[in-house]
């Protein structure tokens, strides 16, 4: 079961807001640039700030493959419907058989989870999610990478250099030191690189971003590749499809009285 609930979790992968990427600019930035001289810390932020998805509502279909420590598992389906600063509603399904195994609800204040086969209903708090990922999770992170904005990224930037058509840029937060490649002249993001600042516990984790399509003239990656390692390595990758922003979407989750509380 803990690894379908980490499957969950990292579907919608928690991550520091960048909401304050433009406040926290240093007015005089000491950054290394070994890049064009016209592009300056500032523009760089402000760009990725202003490349954040904005949207009221979204719903995707996602293919799902998984590679634990026990080996590959079972291809799953997932159905995500979501509703800005509200509900995250996923229901994961085995692929090959079309059996629903899970459904989930994440709020603000609650999470609840269903396990389809088993006919039992878990109610937890976002702590517990925190348990499970060892990752500093609350609701709004939670939405960040199923809509594609950065995530556990924000200024100053200690580095920033162009590598062929790329920007490689350095930052370090409370938790990660992040490395997030992004394209020179979209600024679409390639890959972001994780690592723990604590050195003891060699946490890391890695997202490329590819296979972009124009959704409601939204710039989404419809492909994400995550691996995250710590004790144990968990690897996913993600194939979005049916991607829909702001259309109306039920959340509408119903436990029935039949399920043994747990």
């Amino acid at each position: 079961m803990k690894w379908l609930v980490i499957i969950v979790c990292f579907i919608g992968f928690g991550c520091k807001s960048t909401k304050q990427i433009k406040r926290v600019v240093e007015p005089k930035s000491t950054v290394e640039n070994i890049v064009d001289p016209g592009i300056t810390e500032e523009s760089i932020l402000n760009q990725i700030q202003k490349d954040q998805i904005d949207y009221q509502t979204f719903s995707a279909k996602i293919k799902v493959d998984v590679v634990t420590k026990d080996g590959k598992q079972p291809e799953l389906t997932a159905v995500v419907r979501m509703v800005k600063d509200s509900a995250i509603w996923i229901s994961l399904s085995a692929t090959f058989l079309n059996i629903e195994v899970y459904r989930v609800l994440v709020k603000p204040d609650q999470v609840i989870l269903l396990n389809k086969q088993d006919k039992i209903v878990q109610y937890r708090t976002l702590e517990y999610l925190q348990e499970i990922t060892n990752l500093p999770l609350d609701f709004s992170s939670l939405q960040n990478l199923l809509v594609g904005n950065v995530v556990y990224f924000q200024g100053p930037l200690q580095s920033f250099k162009k590598q062929g058509n790329e920007l490689l840029l350095t930052s370090v937060g409370d938790v990660f030191k992040h490395l997030l490649v992004i394209d020179a002249k979209s600024f679409l993001k390639i890959h972001s690189k994780l690592d723990d600042v604590n050195e003891v516990r060699n946490r890391t984790a890695s997202i490329a971003y590819s296979e972009y399509e124009n959704v409601n003239n939204i710039h989404f990656a419809t492909y994400r590749h995550i691996t995250v390692a710590e004790k144990e390595k968990i690897n996913l990758k993600l194939k979005f499809k049916q991607v829909e922003f702001n259309k109306e979407l039920s959340v509408n989750f119903n436990v029935p009285k039949s399920y043994e509380i747990k």
